[in-house]
């Protein structure tokens, strides 16, 4: 049985010798070092590009036109540059995944001319694209940053240790490939693998018991709709898995996992020892579809990366028996009053740098009279 992954990731120091020729006795007394980063241009899209997806191509492409990564202030003004790299990651979700990241590898390449600005954009990509809390997380797009470091000329062989490991273990798992497969032991010692499940869908859970975090997913998982379905159903099998070596701390918690769940322990440590998945944060969930060997042999891995494209307005969202809502707190759009030409209006922006809490309360309701009833009230 083959497994697939389908759907389920300042001060400025500038050398005064490079202002003019000569060293720092040269200045004149009045002279002053400008700031010179105040705002981020964005570029001009042509008039003609009317429609979405050409310019959101042209803006991908040509996003940092306007921006000299030679230039160390840029460094220094995160609410400029931070906030940056935040719409054009989220600009990058518009475009095809080959030209997101392509456009991402040159971005990179672009910042070769500078070791400063080189060290804090890929930070940034570190940040958004590879951290496990980020809401922005995108493996898809961190690997063609770890491919750019990989090739750049500012790293020493010693610096490229890290991002050649990650971009080892990014290649593991990806959407669309052959999941790897492990063996697992039960309490009772049994044994079993990832390749013997027969659902149509498969849910790794990957945790330790009597974290904080695991704990939070547990009872999401047991009290989630759609899982106790689909486990009614037979049609999921939800493979929860212990890594680590405490197995007497393990087994103390075996009553907090539902009975119809597989909970088992990896006797040889090989998903961690051989890294046959990313554990740099715990809980780690994977989710796949289960294809038959025919379809597994016939896959289409461009097919697989887009059957679900993200959908970003209320009419996108197709009737069925799951739906996924997201419900964020502020959303800021990619453009301003000639779409994509100009930043938004500074009381509609979200700077990036900054902490934002919030919360919310749902209410159910059956009808329209009902919501409006609803709305009346404060549930603070």
């Amino acid at each position: 049985m083959k497994t697939n992954i389908h759907i389920l990731p300042a001060i400025c120091i500038l050398c005064l010798c490079a202002c003019k020729s000569g060293n720092a006795s040269s200045l004149n007394k009045n002279d002053v070092i400008q700031d010179t980063i105040k705002t981020f241009t964005l570029p001009a899209i042509p008039p003609m590009m009317t429609a979405p997806e050409q310019r959101a191509d042209f803006l991908v492409k040509h996003y940092w036109d306007n921006v000299n990564f030679a230039d160390t202030n840029y460094i220094h003004h995160p609410e400029v540059t931070e906030q940056a790299w935040a719409d054009y990651c989220d600009i990058l979700n518009h475009v095809p995944l080959e030209t997101a990241q392509e456009a991402m590898r040159k971005t990179i390449e672009q910042t070769n001319v500078d070791k400063k600005v080189f060290t804090y954009i890929t930070d940034l990509a570190d940040k958004y694209l590879y951290d496990p809390n980020s809401p922005m997380r995108n493996e898809e797009f961190y690997i063609p940053v770890l491919d750019a470091m990989l090739a750049s000329p500012l790293l020493e062989e010693i610096e490229k240790v890290r991002p050649k490991a990650r971009r080892e273990l990014a290649q593991k798992n990806r959407i669309g490939t052959k999941a790897l497969n492990f063996s697992y032991t039960l309490a009772s010692g049994a044994q079993g693998s990832l390749y013997q499940q027969q659902a149509d869908y498969i849910l790794l859970f990957i945790n330790n018991p009597g974290c904080h975090a695991c704990t939070e997913t547990i009872d999401a998982l047991k009290n989630a709709p759609i899982i106790n379905r689909l486990l009614g159903q037979k049609k999921l099998t939800v493979l929860s898995i212990y890594p680590d070596e405490e197995l007497d701390e393990w087994r103390k918690h075996l009553n907090e996992f539902p009975k119809e769940w597989i909970n088992g322990y990896d006797k040889k440590f090989a998903i961690k020892e051989q890294q046959l998945y990313d554990l740099k944060a715990i809980p780690t969930l994977y989710q796949w579809n289960n294809f038959s060997p025919e379809e597994a042999a016939n896959h289409d891995e461009k097919a697989a990366r887009n059957v679900l494209r993200r959908m970003h307005h209320v009419n996108d969202v197709t009737p069925r028996d799951f739906v996924e809502v997201c419900v964020d707190m502020k959303q800021q759009g990619v453009g301003g009053y000639d779409s994509w030409g100009a930043r938004p209006e500074p009381f509609h922006q979200i700077p990036a740098n900054r902490e934002y809490n919030w919360g919310f309360t749902l209410v159910p309701v059956r009808s329209g009279s009902q919501a409006t009833e609803a709305a009346k009230y404060d549930y603070r």
